[in-house]
């Protein structure tokens, strides 16, 4: 579309009167602050940041953003951003951070800003847990918009699946509801067709009866198993849907900070999130201790509430870029090739993870949504920090390390594509008639234009 450009000014002045949280303007530490989330890379550079504190204030926010016709955005509360906003109004919906658990219902409650870590602690009195992700402080409701894979992912399906009503302003600056009675088609979109749609302020979800865990990892040097991907593809075609793992695979730089163990190796760690008995879970694991001796082991039973440890991902902000693909199976030399060429000699640090998929999340939901499903046994994607100029170097590599899976690709994961995404990425994340419909929905809902979600999708993605 062709921008209008608005000054800072102009905007602070149709936003006057209209919010109750602040409105930050360029030049001030508020404004920095409110622009920069995890992903430092190519930050949002709008007129102006709404501070909101409830959904009124976002609702005030996407009007008067409509009026003036300039482009909206809401800040990511993940690690993932498409391209920056440059002018218009950016969102910050970090204060809008409330939960509220239903026991009785087995239901919380969740606003736009609340990260996974405060509904995991308002459900654990209760012996209830949520769908939450590998990282307890990623935004819970971007993270479900975009379908949802974390640790309970396999024996309850996608965090998606288990939506039971959003409350959203539509670019139209018109608050709705979107449940299976109410707004059916958009609650269909929302729930993993991403945020394109509209702006959520808040979603109810259901909640799970599990308190306890047998998770955690073990660590393995790539220089001593370098069979440790294929052996773990071979062990997950034995287990139960109630366990769900990984492989995450990075070079450890050689410093104190570190385990001893770990400093100076390329380190595989096999992620386990086991929901039944402890005592099982030790037997289920048992075989992939014949790949070696780990350089450690920090498999434990643990309360759900510290399930962050099972991933243990790292949580300081940097500029990221990543790639993902669906797989039908991991293929053994594809596998091997990965694992020698994403190591120490690569130009650039790589994060490789493989997640195993299938159980629940092969089975359709109660109520139908967007979220792409049956056909992939695995998600295998690349993360590389990037500094500026590096960007080119680490898609580059990202391609060429993933180009070995081809023959195995069944589309991608847009949760764990952290960038840009191109036409071909956003179609790989769908069904070709589901993307048609969302894109039908999205010019419907937004002719203009002026939402920018992190991987929009619209005509010219869906487009053939």
């Amino acid at each position: 579309m062709s921008e209008t450009i608005i000054d800072s000014a102009a905007v602070a002045r149709a936003l006057k009167g209209r919010t109750t949280g602040p409105v930050h303007l360029p030049g001030t530490d508020a404004y920095t602050a409110a622009c920069t989330g995890y992903q430092l890379r190519a930050p949002h550079r709008p007129a102006a940041v709404v501070a909101a504190q409830s959904a009124e204030d976002v609702r005030a926010a996407v009007a008067a953003a409509a009026d003036l016709g300039v482009p909206v955005a809401v800040q990511a509360t993940g690690h993932g951003r498409g391209a920056p906003l440059e002018g218009g109004v950016l969102i910050s919906t970090a204060a809008m951070d409330g939960v509220r658990v239903d026991p009785a219902a087995g239901t919380a409650w969740v606003e736009a800003g609340a990260p996974w870590r405060r509904v995991i602690e308002a459900a654990a009195p209760h012996g209830l847990a949520p769908l939450s992700g590998s990282m307890p402080g990623v935004g819970a409701v971007a993270y479900t918009l975009g379908g949802g894979v974390g640790p309970l992912s396999r024996r309850y399906g996608f965090a998606a699946d288990h939506v039971r009503r959003l409350e959203v302003v539509t670019p139209d600056g018109r608050p709705r509801t979107a449940s299976a009675q109410s707004e059916p088609e958009l609650f269909w979109a929302l729930r993993g067709g991403g945020g394109g749609f509209g702006v959520v302020t808040g979603m109810e979800i259901d909640l799970f009866p599990v308190e306890r865990v047998y998770g955690g990892a073990l660590f393995f040097d790539t220089a001593r198993a370098p069979g440790v991907v294929d052996a773990w593809r071979r062990w997950t075609r034995t287990v139960p849907e109630e366990l769900t793992s990984a492989v995450t695979m990075l070079p450890y730089p050689d410093i104190p900070q570190l385990p001893e163990p770990l400093r100076g190796r390329h380190v595989a760690k096999v992620q386990i999130a086991y929901t039944g008995p402890a005592q099982e879970g030790r037997r289920l694991v048992e075989p992939l201790r014949a790949v070696g001796e780990p350089l450690l082991d920090t498999l434990r039973e643990l309360p759900y509430a510290e399930s962050g440890a099972v991933f243990d991902e790292p949580d300081r902000p940097h500029g990221y870029l990543s790639r993902a693909l669906l797989l039908e199976d991991v293929d053994p030399a594809a596998a091997a090739d990965l694992t020698k060429r994403s190591g120490p000699a690569a130009p650039l640090m790589c994060v490789v993870g493989l997640r195993h998929l299938g159980g629940a999340l092969d089975r359709p939901p109660r109520v139908p949504n967007a979220v792409r499903r049956g056909g992939a046994a695995y998600c295998v994607s690349v993360l590389s920090p990037v500094e500026p100029g590096q960007e080119d170097t680490a898609r580059s590599l990202h391609a060429d390390l993933l180009a070995p899976f081809a023959a195995q690709r069944a589309g991608t994961l847009l949760n764990f594509s952290f960038g840009p995404s191109d036409a071909a990425t956003v179609r790989a994340a769908f069904d070709p008639a589901d993307l048609a419909r969302l894109a039908a929905l999205r010019a419907r809902l937004d002719p203009a234009g002026l939402l920018r979600p992190n991987h929009p999708v619209g005509p010219a993605h869906a487009a053939g």
